[in-house]
């Protein structure tokens, strides 16, 4: 599989390995272009209706711990119209889905290079969020705590995990080990060929 920071493979596959340097790419890659695709439509939208733009804001994670309040937003100087406020949320949704998608196909790449399912987001980034819902919601302080530890930890194993230990060495059952050496010996090679003798007619000396 061509996983290349360019190939479609390493943006939207899911299947395959990746290693660590990739996944940090893929982090900062996904942020900065999401950052600056929303940027641009922001100022888009607030030089077409005159209203200054103040901030653009992205939430790729906490907004899990937020929904279902909107993963970015943007703030403009005076009162923008609602059409273009609606504009910008309507068009913005697709960059972030495509950044999500990305995200998310290189988590999994990275589970996979643990030698993990990929179903192991659930308990990275989806049990952590709703954790730390739920412990806002508990009277009691102690058990409210209790869920909020056990949501950072689960956080911290997480970025421990995807963002510092090496992948599998060798193959898995996820593919080939992404650190493994490219073979780049030619598919012919002259000293693997057989020697062919001509024949002699005569008796051997």
């Amino acid at each position: 599989m061509d996983n290349s920071y360019t190939s479609n493979a390493f943006l939207f596959s899911f299947q395959g390995r990746i290693n660590r340097a990739k996944y940090w790419y893929a982090i900062f890659a996904s942020s900065v272009a999401c950052l600056v695709f929303m940027s641009i439509l922001a100022f888009a939208i607030g030089g077409i209706t005159g209203a200054g733009v103040t901030s653009v804001n992205l939430y790729f994670l906490d907004w899990l711990r937020d929904f279902p309040s909107f993963p970015f937003t943007v703030s403009f100087r005076d009162a923008a119209p609602l059409p273009a406020v609606v504009l910008f949320y309507a068009m913005g949704a697709p960059i972030f889905v495509v950044g999500m998608w990305f995200l998310a196909a290189a988590t999994i790449k990275r589970l996979h290079d643990r030698n993990k399912s990929g179903w192991w987001i659930v308990p990275f980034f989806i049990a952590p969020a709703l954790l730390d819902r739920l412990s806002g919601w508990i009277d009691d302080p102690t058990t409210a705590i209790v869920v909020s530890a056990i949501a950072f930890g689960l956080t911290v194993w997480c970025f421990v995990e995807l963002l510092f230990l090496r992948g599998t060495r060798g193959p898995n059952r996820f593919g080939p080990d992404p650190l493994a050496p490219v073979d780049t010996r030619p598919g012919w090679d002259q000293e693997s060929e057989v020697e062919f003798v001509p024949h002699r007619g005569g008796p051997t000396p």
